[in-house]
């Protein structure tokens, strides 16, 4: 990345998922840095601005950053001038568009750089028209649906290296894709060769540690954000009463019911109320993370401590015609699902219920685990990873717990964070709460 830099090239990051991809960009902003140039945009979807926050503020907290997403975003861009990196959305570059691309900016950055994969798209057009000194582009999957998706990203990088659309298609899309063309192949993978970088996780095994633990941060959409927050504020209030008349150990059972419906609202609505006809921010951004996997031959595991929620997912696999392996308390034929998941190539996904799961399985053909909603218990989500990272795994596991942004889900995460006792408080006993008192309650609830 540094000598694209250096020889003014744009280059495509296109490493396998939890290979570091942010960090490595990162670093070479990093590196820039002393320099001082202009500032650099990094354009995502945005369900990832809250994990590049995050990962900013984690490795590299000297560079300053705008988030430049919202209602309330600033109208004039003299405001980059302040900041190492402006971070965006695609949606935003478009609207923004008259704006931003009369400033000069050093890096533009382009992670799930496959949102441009149709060159004639709004957002394709949009950051191409940018103006910038260099350019990089972050994916898993840089070829999607076919060999467009490939130049498309390979004109905003370097633009005339695989000439016109036109030219390509009769150069190579209709050798390779029709015709088989060896030939043409190989013309096409000398020609990307320098400007394309990508490993799969088994080759660079040596610099990963054995277990990989993140967490992911998902933003609620706008008609979910506005149901739990009218949802929460109904709550509060009769937990509130409720605590002021008998007392917390005798309000367990309310408070228990109010987190379980809050976190139900921000896993999905659909999961409190049948009739939602809304999206989900965290299903949006599992399914994504879960799609990229499946195109990069991964198996994951995908836990759940809500059945309705995997259930959720299963009919979308459905619909999308994807293979996948479920177990929950209600399946009979445990054996039958295991060796689905193990040994059907084809089988990528198992949907797991926490409790029907998290223990007892040897599940070493996956290197994924996904954790999708917050156990009580972190102990219990460590028995969950450790169906695929234990003996007899050669490959190395990544686990991510997917946390809904500004839900309760954040805040039992803080909790945690601060009051290590919390990890055992929600452990079914006779005296669930006993370890939380009335300011834990009402950080819950905020």
């Amino acid at each position: 990345m540094q000598f694209l830099n250096k020889k003014g090239f744009g280059g495509c990051l296109a490493d396998d998922m939890g290979l570091g991809k942010t960090i490595q960009t990162l670093a070479l902003l990093l590196g820039i840095q002393q320099q001082k140039p202009q500032p650099s945009l990094i354009v995502m979807p945005a369900s990832l601005i809250h994990n590049w926050k995050n990962e900013i503020k984690r490795v590299t907290p000297s560079l300053r950053t705008l988030i430049h997403t919202g209602s309330n975003r600033y109208q004039d861009t003299n405001i980059f001038g302040y900041y190492d990196l402006v971070l965006t959305t695609y949606g935003t570059v478009r609207n923004d568009l008259e704006l931003m691309k009369m400033y000069p900016f050093h890096y533009i950055i382009l992670d799930e750089s496959q949102a441009i994969k149709n060159p004639d798209s709004l957002s394709s057009q949009a950051v191409c028209s940018l103006i910038c000194d260099h350019r990089l582009v972050l994916t898993g999957t840089p070829i999607e649906n076919s060999l467009i998706d490939l130049w498309s990203q390979m004109n905003f990088l370097n633009k005339g290296l695989l000439g016109t659309l036109t030219f390509f298609k009769n150069e190579y899309l209709i050798p390779l894709e029709k015709e088989g063309d060896d030939r043409a192949q190989k013309r096409l993978r000398k020609l990307i060769e320098p400007f394309m970088l990508k490993r799969r996780k088994e080759e660079v095994a040596t610099e990963l540690p054995p277990l990989t633990e993140d967490v992911r941060y998902c933003e609620m959409t706008e008609q979910q954000s506005k149901i739990y927050e009218l949802e929460k504020a109904r709550i509060r209030q009769v937990i509130f009463e409720s605590i002021e008349k008998k007392g917390i150990e005798n309000s367990s059972i309310e408070v228990l019911k109010a987190m379980m419906h809050l976190r139900q609202l921000s896993n999905h609505p659909l999961m409190t109320d049948d009739a939602y006809t809304g999206d989900s921010g965290k299903f949006d951004e599992v399914l994504r993370n879960i799609q990229n996997l499946v195109d990069e031959k991964n198996k994951v595991l995908v836990f759940s401590s809500f059945v309705k929620h995997l259930n959720l997912f299963a009919a979308k696999f459905d619909e999308m015609g994807i293979p996948y392996a479920m177990l929950t308390g209600s399946t009979t034929n445990r054996e039958k699902a295991v060796n689905e998941f193990k040994y059907n190539v084809d089988t990528r996904i198992f949907l797991i219920s926490i409790k029907a799961g998290g223990v007892g399985l040897n599940l070493t053909e996956a290197d994924y685990v996904f954790i999708l909603d917050p156990w009580w218990n972190p102990a219990v989500e460590q028995q969950a990873i450790s169906r695929a990272h234990r003996i007899g795994q050669f490959k190395n596991v990544i686990a991510y717990k997917f946390i809904t942004k500004d839900s309760i889900e954040e805040k039992i995460l803080k909790l945690q964070e601060h009051k290590l006792l919390l990890a055992e408080t929600f452990v079914p006993s006779n005296n669930p709460l006993k370890d939380i008192n009335k300011e834990d309650i009402v950080k819950l609830f905020e």
